[in-house]
């Protein structure tokens, strides 16, 4: 259980976060307000997997978007396929196939679109997709040793490839608009404020149930290791471990949760496009791990969550100055809390806490005695030594009486 929750201040810290995620917010604001909270609480599927990735890996990814849209446009395939029946298209060219596909003059679904009719394959894809997807980049650089800002850039290329792609393929993947008007989940409308309600707690245990799993690896001895890797990788090695397969794990579990995230923003919101594949987004979520702290699970929710706050917030009020007071705020962070809002509670919080639970901890001194007048003994005289002349007189006298002739 101590791994499990990161010992007794973890518990702590997960004990609140859950108070804040499953009380406070669904009794404070309206079901608009809380559903927004979801879709910021989606995004910290990714904070989490950077965390592992990047804070113990040293594995900055600058793509964990793909995994999102990967594993949002699953999810979107089987609603749109839902949504998609003969009814409800009878009067498109050829119904019963989504209507960006009878829009692009294709007749008949695609074969690979096939299998999400099944929400059972839909739930395996939304994680298989993405892992083997991570595992197939992660290899071919891991392998040959390719990391650090190299490995970063790479990763936004292939983010910039997927967005294209996605938008070129119209008639396949819905183009820029992306797969909109999503209705139902197997029958059940997930437009009403019942459902939203239902989706926003459903997320939220999910996002407890990854940092339990983020916990797991970090205090095993694969986290051990991934710090010892991102530290001195080298020594790693000649210990005879091998580096890039813990590095290619790290990154597909990474993938693993963005993906689950991908999945519950389309529920959440009932669309997904390409907008969230690309660099831009991808940024983002690492600033939202920067901002909470890239070596804590439960600071890059809050991080997911304030960035995404003041954003919105600064977007409803100051319409025009937006993008330069978050620009300002991530600034400020960088430079003021290098290690995020987790460095701030480690720096600055525990210390005092500590100190204070000292305190109170210790056990109070007795009352003393009044101190006794000390005795002052003197130590016993000693015959003084006589002075070397004095003693030189009866030496000579001795001598002078022995040699004295006896009459």
């Amino acid at each position: 259980m101590d791994k499990l929750f990161g010992g007794r201040e973890g518990l702590i810290g997960l004990a609140i976060l859950a108070a804040l995620i499953f009380v406070i917010m669904p009794l404070t604001f309206d079901i608009f307000r809380l559903n927004l909270v979801g879709k910021y609480l989606s995004y910290a599927f990714v904070a989490i997997g950077l965390v592992l990735c990047w804070g113990y890996g040293g594995i900055l990814s600058l793509g964990q978007g793909i995994f999102f849209g990967l594993g949002g446009y699953c999810m979107a395939m089987f609603l749109k396929l839902e949504a998609s029946d003969p009814e409800s298209t009878k009067i498109q060219s050829t119904p019963g196939i989504p209507d960006f596909m009878d829009w692009n003059q294709l007749t008949a679904l695609p074969w690979f679109w096939e299998p999400f009719h099944s929400l059972s394959f839909t739930m395996v894809a939304i994680i298989a997709v993405p892992c083997i997807f991570a595992f197939i980049i992660s290899v071919a650089m891991f392998k040959r040793r390719v990391g650090g800002v190299y490995f970063a850039i790479i990763t936004q290329a292939v983010a910039l490839i997927l967005t294209i792609l996605i938008v070129g393929q119209q008639g396949y993947t819905g183009g820029i608009n992306g797969m909109t008007d999503l209705r139902t989940l197997k029958g059940w409308d997930i437009r009403t404020d019942e459902a939203k309600y239902v989706l926003y707690f459903l997320n939220g245990a999910l996002l407890i149930g990854c940092i339990m799993v983020g916990r797991l690896i970090i205090t095993s001895k694969l986290g051990r290791l991934l710090l010892a890797m991102r530290d001195r990788e080298d020594r790693v090695r000649f210990s005879g471990y091998d580096v890039s397969s813990f590095k290619v794990f790290v990154f597909c579990i990474g993938a693993a949760m963005s993906a689950i995230g991908g999945a519950m923003f389309t529920l959440q919101v009932g669309f997904m496009s390409p907008s969230f594949v690309g660099i831009v987004p991808s940024i983002e979520m690492v600033i939202f791990t920067a901002v909470g702290g890239r070596m804590s699970l439960i600071g890059a929710v809050y991080g997911a969550l304030i960035v995404n706050f003041a954003k919105t917030y600064f977007s409803e009020s100051f319409p025009e100055l937006w993008l330069f007071l978050m620009g300002g705020l991530f600034i400020a962070v960088v430079m003021l809390f290098p290690n995020g809002l987790a460095g701030i509670y480690t720096s600055h919080i525990r210390p005092r806490l500590a100190a204070w639970k000292a305190g109170r901890s210790s056990p109070k001194a007795p009352p003393s005695a009044p101190a006794a007048e000390p005795k002052h003994n003197t130590p016993p005289r000693t015959a003084e030594r006589p002075p070397a002349a004095a003693a030189a007189v009866p030496r000579t006298l001795a001598a002078g009486i022995q040699s004295e002739p006896s009459r």
